[in-house]
């Protein structure tokens, strides 16, 4: 039964992790309307602050209406310091650097290395923050680059490597490193650290981009703009960090990387873009990737230290602990817990409670 249980949360993960990249996927044809009418630079912030603001009044609300917190931890303060790495690579570096990218690179050259994120993640996440890889999973990574890579592909535009090049590759990274700091604290409430991101990184990003020149745009536009961040940024986000807090930033980020198939799939039924063989063979790698990935088992004897964290959980093998009478009630819950040493066997991901070596 607790090897059932593990497997449902797995699936559930990947769920969230794919969720996420439709979403996120969603905002590539949304954002070449939007594009016509708005400052790249101000719309990068338009979107980031719509999607903080509409989460925060959201969590704002919650509460108001239930009269009790959400069954998350807030963001401790052990916590801010990784999530304000977090924004600043991701949130402000990241689009500063692509948009001078942008400005000097082919969009060809910019489409192909775009991909690097995912691969730029997974491999900080295996390297540095020493999650487990096998030979099946860095054979999943490689799939989906591959598709996202023949998907960018321009036959007639070639590429070749311009000065805006390494300030792409150089967002990639700081995206990477916001995926793989966010991890850090994807134990803590998704939709808080979703709203704190979106509201900082927005607000710096609309600064800059007025301190440059950029005009506001028509106040149809800002709702729009502010709608798609809402959904393409902010869920995406929220989704992003629940599974990151199951799968760990490898795996995640892997999953993610199928967003651009999903964008040119919707270019194509939404904004009539014409249908290519690159299509076709970019969705059979990304689908061969997913399916490695989905179909991983892995599984040993491996020891829990004792440790003293809070989550959202349930009383699963893991939290087999006491409440106090100041402990929150309900089958799911948030609370600072004990979580004895512990030696067993069953399959699992490099998840919150499994970041132990090999």
């Amino acid at each position: 039964m607790a090897s059932d249980r593990f497997a449902a949360n797995d699936r559930t993960s990947v769920a969230l992790a794919l969720g996420a990249a439709v979403l996120f996927g969603l905002s590539a044809p949304a954002g070449k309307t939007l594009l016509a009418v708005t400052d790249p630079w101000l719309l990068a912030g338009l979107l980031y602050l719509g999607s903080g603001v509409a989460l925060g009044v959201f969590r704002l609300a919650r509460r108001a209406v239930s009269g009790a917190p959400a069954p998350e931890a807030a963001i401790a303060r052990a916590d801010w310091p990784w999530l304000g790495g977090a924004i600043l690579t991701g949130g402000v570096a990241g689009p500063v650097l692509l948009m001078f990218g942008l400005a000097r690179a082919a969009s060809s050259e910019t489409a192909l290395l775009l991909n690097l994120e995912g691969v730029f993640t997974a491999v900080l996440a295996w390297v540095v923050f020493r999650e487990h890889v096998d030979g099946r999973i860095a054979t999943g990574m490689v799939a989906i680059a591959a598709g996202a890579m023949v998907l960018g592909w321009d036959p007639a535009g070639g590429v070749r490597l311009s000065a805006g090049a390494l300030l792409v590759t150089g967002a990639c990274l700081a995206w990477a490193i916001d995926n793989n700091l966010t991890r850090k604290v994807a134990a803590s409430d998704a939709v808080q650290i979703t709203a704190v991101k979106g509201m900082v990184a927005g607000a710096a990003n609309i600064a800059i981009a007025l301190s440059l020149g950029a005009g506001l745009p028509g106040p149809g536009t800002i709702v729009l703009a502010a709608a798609v961040g809402l959904v393409s940024y902010g869920l995406s986000l929220v989704l992003f960090v629940r599974a990151l807090r199951g799968l760990g930033a490898g795996r995640t980020s892997a999953y993610f990387s199928t967003a651009p198939f999903v964008g040119a799939v919707v270019g194509v039924l939404a904004l009539g873009d014409p249908v290519h063989p690159r299509l076709a063979l970019a969705g059979v790698l990304m689908a061969l990737g997913v399916w490695l990935h989905a179909t991983e088992r892995h599984e040993h004897e491996h020891v829990h230290e004792g440790m003293r964290h809070e989550h959202r959980h349930t009383h699963d093998a893991h939290h087999q602990h006491l409440h106090g009478p100041g402990d929150p009630p309900g089958d799911v819950h948030s609370h600072w817990h004990h979580h004895e040493a512990l030696r067993h066997r069953h399959p699992h991901y490099p998840d919150i409670h499994h970041r132990h070596g090999h």
